[in-house]
């Protein structure tokens, strides 16, 4: 498909720089599997779900993954900034530098005060990799105190992150720590939200998925069929699983929370809709014509023009159902991204 079909303008205003407060208290665009719209709350989640039904959320933990130092050696220090975006081993990540340019394979960098690290190679689209002289729980301990939250480029180029982010970028129920971007649609939850929801009857199982900063990326090809994912690791454990095909069974509504979990869901399945235990990286890219075969509602944030994001809900409730959605949702001055409003999503027939 053309890339140009999941373009739109959206004032610069409408982009959230701080989330709502309380955090269930965010707008709820509720879109009907006829494209008919209703105006809600998030606290009113209890009510549009049904007994049976059940949640499925992305347990993942962002890390503080953004570093500031300096290069060393080869004349004059440079400064950079290094991303996180993913663990290859206890003392190795693939990360993104700024400026990438400076850095080259034997170079030896110290970022913040504490950390030592050195350029073992590159990667992908001008990724690095990045050795670092601590190993397991000492090098996480040095980026929880020396990093910074990553916040998205369209908040950082704002705003500078700081320390009220480092509970507000974050689930309430996040456990495992790998991302360096939140499973955003999980971020409008809270302790009362949950107890509201296990009243009226609706499970909750985990899954986790690592967001990379791909995430944030448009897409650059012309045509979707040009488009590669970066890969991000994923898991669901075979409990779970079992507890999720039971629910079906019986009648309950798989919801999704985020993209990230429905992502998850859909590497996990058979071509029946039975969901199966998994441990890997997943590259699925989800664009109209697609058929899903595990969720029946999503959860999901407003997402970026061009974005593989927006093609996801293009799919889950039609191309031109979204467009008046999100066209709503303009008019209606909906908060959009990372730390704005939600919708909640009824599959297609």
């Amino acid at each position: 498909m053309r890339v140009d079909q999941f373009d739109f303008d959206l004032p610069e205003e409408l982009i959230a720089l701080r989330p709502a407060e309380p955090r269930d208290s965010a707008r709820l665009l509720v879109v009907r599997p006829d494209g008919a719209i209703e105006h809600a709350r998030l606290s009113d989640l209890p009510r549009l779900l049904e007994p049976r039904d059940t949640l499925v959320l992305n347990d993942s933990r962002v890390i503080p993954a953004r570093l500031t130092g300096r290069r060393l050696g080869r004349g004059a220090e440079a400064k950079i900034e290094v991303l996180l975006c993913r663990r290859l081993a206890p003392d190795r990540f693939l990360a993104l530098a700024r400026p990438a340019r400076k850095l080259s394979p034997g170079d030896r960098l110290a970022l913040g005060e504490t950390i030592e690290a050195k350029v073992r190679g590159r990667g992908e689209a001008g990724a690095v990799e990045v050795g670092f002289a601590l190993s397991g729980a000492a090098l996480d301990q040095a980026i929880a105190a020396e990093g910074e939250t990553p916040l998205p480029p369209y908040i950082a180029g704002r705003r500078k992150a700081d320390a009220k982010d480092r509970a507000d970028y974050q689930t309430v129920y996040a456990r495992v720590d790998g991302s360096v971007a939140a499973p955003t649609a999980g971020l409008h939850f809270t302790p009362s939200l949950f107890d509201a929801l296990a009243a009226r009857g609706v499970g909750r199982e985990n899954l986790t998925l690592h967001v990379g900063p791909g995430t944030f990326l448009p897409v650059s090809a012309d045509d979707t069929a040009g488009h590669k994912m970066h890969p991000e690791w994923a898991s669901l454990d075979e409990a779970a699983a079992a507890r999720l095909n039971a629910a079906r069974a019986a009648g309950g509504r798989i919801a999704a929370v985020g993209t990230t979990s429905l992502r998850t869901l859909e590497s996990a399945a058979d071509e029946s809709g039975r969901i199966a235990a998994f441990a890997g990286e997943t590259e699925i890219f989800i664009t109209p014509g697609y058929r899903f075969r595990t969720a029946e509602v999503l959860l999901t944030n407003f997402h970026l023009p061009r974005s593989t994001l927006f093609m996801l809900v293009s799919a889950f409730s039609g191309l031109e159902t979204m467009r008046a959605a999100y066209a709503e949702a303009i008019r209606e001055r909906y908060r959009f991204y990372s730390y704005g409003d939600a919708c909640l999503l009824f599959r297609r027939p």
